[in-house]
C-alpha cells in the first residue's frame, strides 16, 4: 500500500523512536480489515521497535487498532484505516506513543497533564476531511500526554451505522464520554481549555456538594 518514496520517508521518521510501540489489531473478515493489517505490518518493516499484534476482542467497532507503548493501556485507537491527511496522524501517533516529545504549547500541555477524571473521546472523521486532522492529533496528544484520556478515530464510511443513529451529518464530530463534545475544525489550545473548563466546573459542583 505504500509507495516507494513513503516508505522511506516514514523509515526517517521511525528512527526517532525511543522505546517500543505495540500496534494492537482487533481485525473483522472484511477487505477493509485485510488492507488496514496489510499497513500496519508494512508500517512495521520498517522499524525494529513497532510490532503488530492481533488479538481478537469483543471490539463493538472492527476492524480497529490501537497504538501502546509496551507494558502500557492503550490511550490511543483507530476504527479507520488512516490514509490520506489522516496518515500523519497516524505517524505521529506512532512517534509520539514510541517517546518522541509532544510539541504543542506548554501551558496547554500542563494544564492537561493536571486532569484528574477519565475522558472517553470518539471522534467521527472522514478520511478526506482536511479539518479532521488537527483535531485527531490534538485528542491524540492528550491521550499521550494524560493516561486518563482515551481518543477512538471512527472513520464514518466504515461505521455510517454510528453517523445515522447518533445523527451525525458534520465532520469531525466529537463524543466525549456519550456526549457531543464539539464540532468542526478545532485546535489543541482550544479543545485543551474547554476540558479543562469542564472538569473545573466539575469540581466546583463537586465541592458545593461536599464531595472530593
Amino acid at each position: 500500500m505504500l509507495n516507494i518514496d513513503l516508505r522511506s520517508q516514514l523509515q526517517t521518521y521511525l528512527r526517532n523512536l525511543r522505546r517500543p510501540v505495540e500496534l494492537i489489531v482487533s481485525p473483522g473478515g472484511s477487505q477493509r480489515s485485510h488492507e488496514m493489517v496489510t499497513m500496519l505490518n508494512e508500517i512495521a518493516s520498517l522499524s525494529d521497535l513497532v510490532t503488530v499484534v492481533e488479538e481478537q476482542h469483543d471490539d463493538e467497532r472492527r476492524p480497529s487498532f490501537s497504538i501502546r507503548q509496551v507494558g502500557a493501556n492503550a490511550a490511543i485507537q483507530f476504527a479507520a484505516t488512516p490514509t490520506g491527511p489522516e496518515f500523519s496522524s497516524l505517524v505521529l501517533a506512532i512517534l509520539q506513543v514510541g517517546g518522541h516529545p509532544v510539541v504543542a504549547d506548554r501551558t496547554t500541555i500542563e494544564q492537561i497533564r493536571t486532569l484528574q477524571r477519565d475522558y472517553y473521546f470518539e471522534t467521527y472523521i472522514s478520511l478526506s476531511c482536511g479539518s479532521c486532522v488537527d483535531v485527531v492529533q490534538a485528542l491524540n496528544m492528550m491521550a499521550v500526554i494524560n493516561p486518563r484520556i482515551h481518543n477512538i478515530t471512527i472513520d464514518g464510511g466504515i461505521f455510517q451505522s454510528e453517523l445515522s443513529a447518533r445523527d451525525i451529518s458534520v465532520v469531525p464530530t466529537i463524543y466525549m464520554n456519550g456526549e457531543v463534545f464539539g464540532e468542526g475544525r478545532s485546535s489543541f489550545v482550544e479543545l485543551g481549555a474547554k476540558l479543562l473548563d469542564i472538569e473545573m466546573s466539575m469540581r466546583a459542583a463537586l465541592r458545593a456538594a461536599g464531595k472530593s
